[in-house]
């Protein structure tokens, strides 16, 4: 039914029940799975949160930072997947508006299903412009799954 799925991933607790949900989805499927990281300010600051000062970040950190805080993020993404005895199938990290992203990558994949947390670091942002699985639910192409 879904030979492949894309998850959107910002290392928050919403999006890894998402991600943990797709691979259990994949297991009942033989899906594969790909991991889609957009890389936006409060993110960023999560991925580097040991570092002072980008806790509260409005703007994004220096190129080799952000290199560095998606090289963290998709690395606990790639944790997750292969502690539930998956491997991914491939990963994408772009920067942009995270729902158009997602979507995007998902089309250009072929994707069956698009899986990703309600709420996760950009829930701030969310509340003057409207959440990234509101986003993705009203322009996938594909089912869509948003995860609690």
């Amino acid at each position: 039914m879904f030979e492949k799925i894309v998850v959107g991933f910002d290392g928050s607790e919403p999006s890894e029940r998402a991600l943990t949900l797709a691979c259990d989805m994949a297991d009942k499927y033989g899906s594969q799975i790909h991991l889609v990281y957009t890389p936006q300010p409060p993110t960023v600051a999560y991925a580097m949160g040991a570092i002072p000062g980008y806790q509260t970040a409005a703007i994004m950190p220096p190129v080799s930072e952000v290199k560095e805080a998606n090289e963290k993020v998709m690395a606990q993404g790639a944790s997750i997947v292969e502690g539930c005895g998956h491997t991914l199938t491939d990963t994408y990290i772009k920067t942009g508006e995270p729902g158009d992203v997602l979507v995007n990558y998902a089309e250009k994949c072929g994707a069956d299903l698009i899986v990703l947390g309600r709420r996760g670091l950009g829930a701030l942002g969310a509340i003057v412009q409207g959440s990234t699985s509101l986003r993705v639910n009203h322009i996938a192409k594909c089912a869509t799954l948003s995860v609690v």
